[in-house]
């Protein structure tokens, strides 16, 4: 018994060593392994993030800096195991360089909540060394919306030198920008802004953005596909085209558009339809080398489908980029995006003329809308003449933004950014608006401002500020204020607005549409109706609720009032204007009133017998009118006192005919002068 107990007693204890030896062995090899891996996934984040997966970048970093821990018995470790620490690469960096290139990955992949954590980590832990995650940690919370932290943290970078600030130019730009930004947000119009998010059938996980219409509510989106082929190292996503339609605020993706013999590894998107619907124009771009390469393909319809894919040889330019090209909606011109020779820096905005065979001609920079920085994503609103496109140029909200220019007179205007809540702290790039409507009348525009990974598209819609026409009705003599004369503007379509004037001779309507075409007719007691054309000769947009369109003055003519008890008549010779004595001497009598009553003023008109031709009269009864007039002005009476009208041969008071027979004495009574005097 006692040898069985011995026995069993060194088998037991020959285990134990067996078991704690092979324990020890189990964990220099788990550590080789999780080093080994560790290692590795150092090696693949640098990979990925060189190919611009900086997502699948960030997330290598984080095994690397955060391995997931294994479990294993208790044991002594040998003493040499730190031999195997980052065995299987060469990659030697520290911790905190791998952090700063994680958050480098995060800012690039558009994640900045992560991206900010881990720049003010590695500021906290060597504020000499990464002064620099400071300015990027600022930059990352002005994008996320923190413009106090922000502007806080750009301060504190500015004012402290470290030695190693890299970034302080820039650091004074992005404090600029948030002074632009505060200044947006206090805008007094932005109640009139209305702005949403489409939500899409791809569901949150995925962009979708760069809307191009094909025909009516028929749209063409850019949006990711994973590549399951795809090698180590390489981006598995690629960008691709999809069908689509847009219903109650959402985008019902429809397939991915088909295009024929297309190459499966590049990339395909920011698409644009022709005109007539018969080309699709679309950018390409794939990797080569350490860049990117972008050119612009074009292909024609054929039925359901779009035939084999050709490059545009007349815009591309070897060893430049060419991408998100625009089609006019007249059919006239192709807006792209290149960096080639010959713009201002950067990405610039060109336009070539489209031939009928869907090709294009010589490409133009459109200099007056350039910078050193990159503008990119052309849109042309043919309604309006505006073309919107994006730029990081500053001072602007951060990121890219969204400006406008106008083609008016054979020129453009001054690039003017679209501010707050158009464009936001991040990216604001493509834009689309229907042809027809005002440009922010349910446009359409692509943002990472969400909470999403990436671009997603927004609807957008601005009501229309209030418009207000108004002008002013004056005497045509003295351009005194007419009180209460009533103004009626009539449209082409027959629709009437009607106003008063008030004490200054002022009038007005809010108006809602276009009042090119539309006429004035005023009336006023004692003045002669008057139509006139509208004729706008200012207009006042200073005003962030309205708009004030200022009319040229209407001025009206006295009408000759005939009164009885003060009509005075002067007679004339046939075909005669000449003042007789007895007309002069009526005249004198008219003076004298005119001269002892300084307020007294006259209308006078003239008339002609029925012989002779209404044209020759309308002349004769004028002469005979100015007679009288100028005898008076001749005598020191005011013209402005004086007006007059020739009437021809109308009014007659006595018949020129009797029974069928001439009578000379009717014909001289009629061939007169008539001066009505007003005491007022």
């Amino acid at each position: 018994m006692k040898n069985l107990f011995s026995i069993l007693y060194r088998n037991i204890c020959s285990n134990a060593l067996k078991r704690t030896g092979i324990l020890n062995l189990l964990l220099v090899a788990l550590c080789f392994t999780a080093t080994a891996q560790s290692g590795k996934n150092l090696a693949l984040a640098e990979k990925y993030f060189a190919a611009g997966d900086y997502y699948t970048a960030a997330g290598l970093y984080e095994q690397y800096l955060h391995p997931a821990k294994r479990t294993a018995p208790r044991a002594n470790l040998p003493l040499n195991s730190k031999r195997f620490h980052r065995a299987g690469t060469s990659i030697q960096l520290k911790n905190i360089e791998v952090l700063y290139r994680q958050a480098h990955s995060y800012r690039l992949a558009h994640y900045l909540s992560e991206a900010a954590e881990r720049y003010k980590n590695c500021y906290e832990k060597d504020s000499v060394q990464y002064a620099d995650a400071i300015y990027w940690y600022a930059v990352c919370k002005r994008g996320l919306g923190d413009y106090k932290e922000a502007e806080s943290f750009l301060n504190k970078y500015l004012v402290y030198d470290y030695g190693h600030n890299n970034y302080t130019e820039q650091a004074k730009l992005e404090l600029e920008t948030i002074n632009y930004i505060n200044s947006q947000l206090k805008r007094p119009d932005l109640a009139l802004y209305k702005i949403a998010l489409l939500k899409t059938s791809f569901g949150s996980g995925k962009g979708v953005y760069a809307p191009a219409l094909v025909a009516d509510n028929e749209f063409v989106f850019t949006s990711t596909e994973t590549d399951t082929s795809s090698g180590v190292g390489e981006n598995p996503y690629h960008n691709r085209m999809y069908n689509a339609v847009i219903n109650n605020n959402s985008i019902e993706v429809n397939g991915t558009l088909a295009v024929s013999e297309t190459d499966s590894k590049a990339n395909q998107g920011t698409a644009s339809v022709s005109a007539n619907g018969k080309y699709l124009y679309f950018t390409q771009w794939n990797k080569a080398g350490d860049k990117y390469v972008s050119s612009i393909y074009y292909c024609v319809k054929a039925g359901n489908h779009w035939n084999k894919a050709q490059p545009l040889l007349s815009v591309n330019l070897t060893g430049f980029n060419n991408k998100q090209p625009y089609c006019s909606a007249d059919g006239k011109y192709l807006f792209f995006a290149s960096d080639r020779k010959g713009g201002a820096g950067g990405f610039d905005i060109w336009y070539a003329p489209l031939n009928a065979d869907g090709t294009a001609g010589l490409a133009e920079n459109i200099t007056a809308v350039n910078t050193k920085n990159n503008e990119q994503a052309p849109f042309f609103h043919t309604s309006s003449n505006t073309l919107v496109f994006s730029s990081d140029r500053n001072i602007g909200m951060g990121g890219y933004d969204l400006f406008t220019a106008n083609w008016k007179d054979g020129q453009w205007s001054a690039p003017k950014n679209m501010g707050y809540p158009v464009n936001s702290s991040r990216d604001d790039i493509y834009f689309f608006a229907s042809e027809g409507n005002a440009l922010l009348n349910n446009a359409l525009l692509s943002s990472d401002r969400g909470a999403g990974c990436c671009l997603e598209t927004y609807l957008l819609s601005k009501k229309p500020k209030k418009r207000y026409f108004a002008g002013y009705v004056l005497d045509s003599k003295n351009h005194s204020a007419l009180e209460n004369a009533v103004v009626v503007m009539k449209g082409p379509d027959g629709n009437k607005l009607q106003a008063t004037t008030d004490k200054n001779g002022k009038y007005g309507f809010e108006i809602r549409d276009d009042i090119k075409n539309n006429k004035l007719e005023i009336t006023r007691d004692k003045y002669k109706d008057k139509k006139q054309d509208v004729k706008v000769e200012k207009v006042d947009e200073s005003d962030w609720s309205a708009d004030f369109y200022e009319n040229v003055p209407v001025l009206m003519d006295k009408k000759l009032v005939i009164k009885p008890e003060t009509v005075v008549t002067v007679y004339f010779d046939f075909d005669k204007y000449d003042l007789k004595s007895h007309s002069v001497h009526v005249l004198d009598s008219i003076y004298t009133v005119l001269k002892n009553t300084p307020a007294a003023t006259i209308q006078i008109s003239g008339y002609t017998d029925g012989r002779g031709t209404e044209d020759y009269n309308k002349v004769l009864s004028d002469k005979r009118a100015r007679a009288c007039a100028d005898y008076l002005i001749a005598k020191g009476i005011d013209a402005s006192r004086i007006t007059f009208e020739s009437f021809g041969m109308c009014c007659p008071i006595e018949m020129e005919l009797i029974n069928g027979r001439d009578n000379p004495d009717g014909r001289s009574k009629n061939r007169r002068a008539l001066i009505n005097i007003t005491m007022e």
